[in-house]
């Protein structure tokens, strides 16, 4: 009986580790690259990342870390990198991809105050009115800090300060928190009428 129980737990694994070999190699190279690169942008070593990057057809550039799910772009965002946050972007970056927790890295941007990679983001492509799981827009970061260059920005950019995160709170609604005229609220004003009139004034005069 022992004899035939050992052989059963050989056999199973024989077999897992027949699976394991049949899993898709080329995932399994594509996770394996994707750490080297993300490593290598983390460390900054721009001849690594540079070498990845010009394989033909590669796609390395948003390659998303097992764990986290954050890109090279999260990365660099995160360390408020504004030459590899170009540089990233320049090689294709996806600015739109989020990680495991629904963030994206002009969010990362917003929270930190990082107002040069939000501008770059923007121009890079990136959405103004994400949120992540908690329904947090930039926008709304931006009105948490008081951070009145960001909220003019954003809002020219096209945020809604209307949107709500989970709570059923809008970045306008965050903002008549504060009290009263707050700055705040005066400058999410200011940033839509700013709009306003230049969608009425636009065409030829």
């Amino acid at each position: 009986m022992g004899v035939r129980r050992q052989g059963m737990k050989q056999g199973w694994v024989i077999a897992g580790a027949t699976l394991a070999m049949l899993a898709s190699p080329l995932a399994a190279q594509f996770q394996s690259d994707g750490y080297k690169f993300i490593k290598a942008v983390r460390d900054r070593d721009g001849d690594v990342a540079t070498q990845m990057l010009d394989e033909p057809g590669t796609t390395i550039v948003n390659a998303r870390e097992i764990s986290s799910g954050e890109t090279a772009l999260h990365a660099v965002v995160q360390a408020r990198d504004l030459t590899w946050v170009k540089f990233l972007l320049q090689r294709g970056a996806n600015p739109n991809i989020a990680d495991k927790n629904g963030v994206y890295p002009i969010q990362i941007a917003a929270q930190l105050g990082f107002i040069e990679g939000v501008e770059r983001l923007i121009k890079g492509g990136a959405e103004v009115d994400v949120s992540d799981s908690t329904g947090e827009t930039p926008l709304i970061s931006a009105v948490h800090r008081r951070d009145l260059k960001l909220i003019e920005l954003l809002v020219e950019k096209g945020a809604s300060a209307d949107r709500t995160d989970n709570s059923g709170r809008s970045a306008r609604d965050y903002a008549m928190l504060m009290g009263g005229r707050s700055l705040v609220l005066e400058t999410i004003e200011k940033a839509e009428k700013a709009d306003e009139d230049e969608a009425e004034t636009y065409g030829p005069q």
